[in-house]
C-alpha cells in the first residue's frame, strides 16, 4: 500500500492568514458542490476511504490513517490517478495532491494536535464512469471539544426579556379542522401571534376522542427551507399516541400552492437565515425561535396533553430548534436533535469551520465584531448547558453542512441524561434506518416515563 504522511500542528502554532481564509472559503466551496454531487459508485467501480479503526476514533498524536480503495464488482482494482486532500473538518492543512490508486490501496495518514475531526476527500475518474468521490472522517478525542466562545455575560438576561415580550402578546390561538388523512385522528391548522412579523403556522394532530391529561405531547420543528407546515409528520406521531404539532419555521401560511413559497424563497425569504445578523435584536433566527416557544405554547393549552412528557424533535435546522427549544423551555422533558445547525457560530475564531448557516462565512479574514457578538446568543453551544430533559444527538463524521466538530461542542456543554450517536460513514442525511432509531428511541422514553 503506497502512503503519504503528514503531522499537523496544535491550534497555539496555526495563524490564520488571509491564505488560509481564501483557501477555507475555496474548500467550503468545492465541498459543498462538487463532492456533494459526485458518486462515490458507478459503472461497476466503488471508490472508497476508511481508517484503521472501527469507532473511527483516536487520541491526539495518534496516526491516523485513511486507506483508499478502488473496487470493480467488488474486488479491489488499481485505479487512476486521484486528487485526494485531508483538512481539519474542512479547515486547510495545506495537505493535498494528487496519486495513482495501487490495488492493495492508498494509504493517507495524518495526525491532529487537538481536539477535532479529520476529513479525508478524494475523487477519482474510472475508465468509462463519471467522476466519483469519497470521504472520511476520523474523531480525534471528540468528548474533549469545547466551544470557540464562551456564552454572553447577558445570555440568560436577553433570552428572558424575550420570553417576557412572548408572554406578553396574546397568542390568539386558532385551531381550524381540516381533513384527517387518517382514520381516527383529528387534524387542525394552527395559527398563533408572536408579536414579531409572522406567527406561528402549524398543523396540529392528535387521536380523536382522547381524554383530558393522557397525552405526551411532541413538537416537530423544520429543516431549512421555505415551505408549508407538513400534516402528515403531526399525523404520523398522533398515531403513536401524541398529541403532535408540526409547524414551518417561517410562520408562513400552510397548504398553498408551491409557487407560493418558490416565490418567497427566491425573493423576500432568500437566505432568510443570514438577515438581521448584525444584532441580536434584528437577527432572524430571533423569530424563528419565538414561533418555537409559541408552539410549545400552543401544544401546552391542549387539554389532552399530560402535563409532563414533551418532546422536542428536529432535523438539520430543526435539530438546532429542538436544541434552543430544550434550553430556553422547562416544559420540554426530551430533546431528539438530528444532525443539528446552529452549533458553533464562531468556530472561524479559532480556526475552526463554522457551523450551518455560517452566519460568519468560512474565508471571512476579519469578522464582523457586530456578527460574532450577535450570533452567540443563538448558538446551540450556549443553549445546551440549560437543557435538564433528556438528550438524543445524531452527527455525521463526514457532514459539511453541520460539521461534527460543532454538534460535539454542543453535545459536550450538556449537562443532563445525553446520548449521541455517531454515523461513522454519512454526511448531513437521514436514512429509513437513521428514521427509525430516532423514533424509536422517542417511544422509549415516552414507555419509560413514570406515568400517572
Amino acid at each position: 500500500m503506497r502512503a503519504a504522511t503528514c503531522c499537523f500542528a496544535s491550534p497555539a502554532a496555526v495563524r490564520l492568514s488571509r491564505r488560509h481564509f481564501l483557501r477555507l472559503a475555496l474548500i467550503a466551496s468545492i465541498v459543498g458542490r462538487s463532492f456533494a454531487a459526485a458518486p462515490s459508485s458507478a459503472g461497476g467501480y466503488k471508490l472508497q476511504v476508511a481508517t484503521d479503526r472501527a469507532d473511527q476514533t483516536f487520541r491526539r498524536g495518534d496516526k491516523v490513517v485513511f486507506t483508499v480503495s478502488l473496487l470493480r464488482d467488488g474486488k479491489p482494482v488499481a485505479g487512476p490517478e486521484a486528487k485526494w486532500s485531508i483538512t481539519k473538518d474542512g479547515v486547510p492543512l495545506g495537505r493535498e495532491g494528487t496519486a495513482a490508486i495501487p490495488a492493495d490501496g492508498l494509504g493517507l495518514t495524518a495526525q491532529l494536535g487537538e481536539p477535532g475531526f479529520l476529513h479525508c476527500m478524494v475523487e477519482c475518474t474510472p475508465p468509462g464512469t463519471p467522476k466519483l468521490t469519497a470521504r472520511g472522517g476520523a474523531a480525534i478525542e471528540p468528548l474533549a471539544i469545547k466551544p470557540s466562545l464562551p456564552a454572553p455575560a447577558d445570555f440568560d438576561a436577553f433570552w428572558a426579556a424575550q420570553k417576557k415580550q412572548l408572554a406578553a402578546t396574546p397568542a390568539n390561538l386558532r385551531l381550524t379542522p381540516v381533513p384527517s388523512p387518517a382514520p381516527g385522528i383529528e387534524c387542525f391548522d394552527v395559527q398563533a401571534d408572536t408579536g414579531v412579523g409572522r406567527g406561528l403556522s402549524g398543523h396540529l394532530a392528535r387521536p380523536a376522542g382522547a381524554k383530558a391529561k393522557s397525552l405526551p405531547a411532541i413538537v416537530l420543528a423544520h429543516g431549512s427551507g421555505v415551505t408549508t407546515s407538513r400534516l402528515p409528520n403531526a399525523v404520523k406521531w398522533a398515531q403513536d399516541g401524541f398529541v403532535a404539532l408540526d409547524f414551518n419555521a417561517n410562520g408562513l401560511p400552510n397548504g398553498q400552492p408551491r409557487e407560493f413559497y418558490a416565490a418567497l424563497q427566491a425573493g423576500e425569504l432568500k437566505e432568510y437565515y443570514l438577515q438581521g445578523r448584525e444584532s441580536r435584536d434584528t437577527m432572524y433566527l430571533r423569530g424563528i425561535f419565538l414561533r418555537l416557544l409559541r408552539a410549545i405554547d400552543a401544544l401546552a393549552l391542549q387539554p389532552e396533553w399530560d402535563g409532563r412528557r414533551l418532546v422536542a424533535l428536529g432535523r438539520s435546522q430543526g435539530g438546532g430548534q429542538a436544541i434552543a427549544a430544550g434550553g430556553l423551555d422547562p416544559r420540554v422533558t426530551y430533546v431528539s436533535a438530528e444532525i443539528p445547525t446552529f452549533c458553533d457560530h464562531t468556530g472561524i475564531t479559532v480556526n475552526r469551520i463554522n457551523g450551518w448557516p455560517r452566519i460568519i462565512p468560512n474565508g471571512t479574514p476579519n469578522p464582523d465584531p457586530r456578527v460574532v457578538e450577535a450570533v452567540r446568543y443563538y448558538d446551540s453551544v450556549n443553549f445546551a448547558p440549560r437543557i435538564r430533559a433528556q438528550v438524543f444527538f445524531t452527527v455525521g463524521f463526514i457532514d459539511h453542512i453541520c460539521p461534527p466538530t460543532g454538534v460535539y461542542a454542543a453535545f459536550n456543554r450538556l449537562e443532563t441524561k445525553k446520548e449521541i450517536w455517531n454515523h461513522l460513514d454519512t454526511g448531513h442525511v437521514s436514512r429509513p434506518d437513521y428514521e427509525a432509531r430516532v423514533r424509536d428511541e422517542v417511544l422509549a422514553y415516552i414507555r419509560s416515563f413514570n406515568t400517572p
